[in-house]
């Protein structure tokens, strides 16, 4: 059947048909595959039938194997990928796997999943091996289409996994809006261009993710499973130690760095040789300090060479839950990939940075203030809708509910100290001496509490305005010493934005109408005014605890909100049921 019969059958009956079976219409099937057909037919989905190794086979064995293809489709729908499913509809049930090479090559890259953090263990991996082994001019027609299918199964779901992720993040966090995974249709035609490749096993290392970051994350997984089980030595609790003291913990401290390996043992040994003596094993001595310094920075963390809580719970982090991190910021990478391209303003939650790229370029970066543990910012995929300069707050539900109500239970002073006024549904002033406060917060609250604009109120003197239903959006602050500081999860759960000056002309894109010395008088007029943007950018609020360091160093942070736990986890339950 040649490629203009087969697209007429497929319009025909066998559309109708494998629609029944996939619980689809005929139009539902045809959407599917309409994408597939904006290109000539063979193109879009063909892949070859013959190469190196391959055995050809008579046309009518090909026949018949692409009849038991489509039987064995049609009585399996649940248990096969829909995806593989639609690649042999569009090449009309024509077999793919008769290349040994390609064969060999699909069952080196499971095996080599591992790589990306993947279980192989989760892979039909002695049944792959086996039908790599069988040399298909033998076999049955039958036989031949359940060999068919594995190898195709098997690579559907291995690209699904590499270039996607195993998990569904939208079972994890039930306000997960980043762009999906596609559907089975566009699948479909990345399973054929993978099949179509002279090198398969290079066709599928390239479906992983493009950020350098993910291959960072690679080599670090390397790194810390090759020491799993190591006894590295742990840093006793105790006082902060810094450079120029003396503590019996110094040499746990030393002796955990040079553990590890890496560039922190390699400065101390050189550090060493040039001293020609031991180091004084309690004295906290410099080469000790540029060596903390290190580790610091590879954690994120400001390098001051002062080894508190957060620096020892770094150090005292073993190989396996470090593997666990990676892992999980590999998978979280995957889930993203598609979204960390083109124009876009990143807020790297961990990182506690924005920045805004334009053009392949970083036109704005900041330091942000990002919610606390208990109040966490969420991941969003969103838009800025408007700027509001010298904006009101309208205290958020959860606020009020969990600080402000109580607050003013204890004495209606509190008001008058943060600015704070009542408001019912028409918006009329209440009076708060009428309002039983003691009963406010298990009763419900009809009112609205508004904090009045201005330098010194909660919102600064610029609020960026998100599409979300959430009540989180970025904004200004009025306690901006609160930069200053290394660990910066403090929020209610907005981002609270350094230098928004910056950020707002950047968005407003119109140097005509705004300069920064009309942005300045607009702020000072103290008049509460919104203005659209000019620019229609991405904004990302991501969660991950990976990053890199300027010098392109991988930094693995402090998992704040305790996500990596849970991809972890939900990442092992997966491989330990063999999901797709």
């Amino acid at each position: 059947m040649n490629n203009n019969q087969s697209k007429q059958a497929l319009e025909g009956g066998i559309l109708n048909d494998v629609g029944l079976r996939l619980g689809k219409s005929f139009v539902t099937c045809t959407l599917l595959l309409g994408l597939t057909w904006g290109v000539p037919l063979g193109a879009a989905m063909d892949s070859p039938d013959t190469g190196r190794g391959s055995v050809a086979q008579p046309a009518d064995a090909g026949a018949a194997v692409g009849a038991e293809l489509e039987r064995l489709l049609s009585l399996r729908p649940a248990t096969t990928d829909e995806t593989v499913a639609l690649f042999y509809l569009v090449r009309a049930y024509r077999p793919v796997w008769n290349d040994s090479v390609r064969t060999r090559a699909l069952i080196a890259a499971v095996e080599g999943a591992a790589a990306h953090g993947l279980a192989p263990g989760s892979f039909p991996l002695q049944a792959l091996r086996h039908a790599g082994d069988a040399e298909p001019a033998v076999l049955s027609a039958a036989q031949q289409a359940e060999r068919e299918l594995l190898l195709s199964d098997t690579l559907a779901r291995l690209l699904r996994q590499i270039r996607y992720g195993v998990l569904d993040p939208r079972q994890l966090y039930r306000d997960w809006n980043f762009t999906p995974m596609p559907g089975p249709h566009q699948r479909a035609t990345e399973l054929a261009a993978v099949l179509r490749a002279e090198d398969l096993g290079a066709a599928i290392a390239l479906q992983a993710p493009e950020p350098a970051l993910y291959r960072a994350l690679q080599q670090a997984l390397v790194h810390y499973q090759a020491r799993i089980g190591d006894d590295w030595p742990r840093v006793p609790a105790g006082v902060t130690l810094r450079p120029g003291e003396r503590n019996p913990r110094v040499a746990a401290l030393r002796a955990r760095l040079q553990a590890e390996g890496g560039p922190e043992r390699v400065h101390l040994e050189r550090a060493g040789a040039d001293l020609g003596a031991t180091p004084d094993p309690a004295y906290y001595d410099e080469a000790l300090a540029e060596a903390v310094k290190g580790f610091q920075r590879r954690h994120g963390m400001d390098d001051d060479a002062a080894v508190g809580r957060q620096t020892l719970a770094a150090l005292n982090t073993t190989p396996a839950q470090r593997v666990e991190q990676v892992r999980a910021n590999l998978e979280r990478l995957r889930w993203v990939a598609s979204d960390l391209q083109g124009d876009r303003l990143l807020v790297d939650i961990t990182g506690y940075r924005a920045e805004l790229r334009l053009g392949g370029e970083t036109l704005w970066s900041a330091r942000v203030i990002v919610g606390k543990p208990t109040r966490r910012t969420p991941s969003l995929r969103d838009k800025v809708v408007n700027l509001v300069f010298n904006p009101k707050w309208v205290v958020p539900p959860t606020i009020l509910r969990e600080d402000v109500i109580p607050a003013v239970a204890r004495g209606t002073d509190y008001l008058d100290k943060h600015r704070l006024s009542i408001f019912d549904r028409d918006g009329e002033a209440v009076d708060p001496a009428e309002i039983d406060w003691s009963g406010a917060r298990s009763g419900g609250f009809p009112y609205r509490v508004v904090q009045a604009s201005g330098a010194d109120g909660s919102l600064g003197r610029i609020k960026f305005s998100l599409s979300n239903p959430y009540s989180i959006y970025l904004h200004d602050t009025n306690a901006r010493s609160l930069f200053g500081r290394s660990e910066r999860a403090l929020s209610s759960g907005c981002v609270r934005v350094e230098q928004p000056e910056a950020l707002a002309l950047l968005l407003l894109d119109n140097p005509q109408r705004w300069s920064a010395e009309a942005l300045q008088q607009a702020l000072d007029s103290g008049r509460t005014q919104t203005q659209r943007v000019g620019r229609d950018v991405t904004v990302l609020l991501h969660y991950t605890t990976a990053g890199l360091n300027a010098d392109g160093t991988l930094q693995l942070r402090n998992d704040i909100y305790g996500h990596d736990r849970t991809v972890a986890a939900a990442l092992d339950a997966a491989a330990r049921a063999g999901t797709h």
